[in-house]
């Protein structure tokens, strides 16, 4: 199950979150997310966990929970999307006669 972690503090490490999703069950990959050019968290991560069950389990005690200063916004995390753009805008489009 992927995992959404929202609102970390800056100072938090991959091992800090791992060891917060750990006490619910066996945690796959820890990813918090870096400014490209900064190298410095972004605030959010993902958590992959082995089990569905174990990960609704960690959504359900970790969300709200105050780490670091910090209350956690923890949510299964949506299916990532196609996000360059698309549909609007741009380019020359054929306005038949009206034009």
């Amino acid at each position: 199950m992927n995992i959404y972690v929202g609102n970390l503090s800056y100072d938090m490490t991959e091992e800090d979150l791992r060891k917060e999703f750990e006490a619910f069950g066996k945690v796959d990959s820890v990813n918090i997310i870096k400014d490209k050019f900064t190298d410095r968290s972004r605030g959010f991560a993902f958590v992959e966990m082995a089990s569905s069950e174990e990960g609704k389990a960690a959504v359900a005690a970790i969300n709200g929970k105050d780490v670091k200063g910090r209350a956690l916004n923890v949510s299964e995390a949506r299916p990532k999307t196609d996000s360059r753009g698309g549909g609007g805008g741009g380019g020359r489009r054929d306005h038949g006669d009206r034009w």
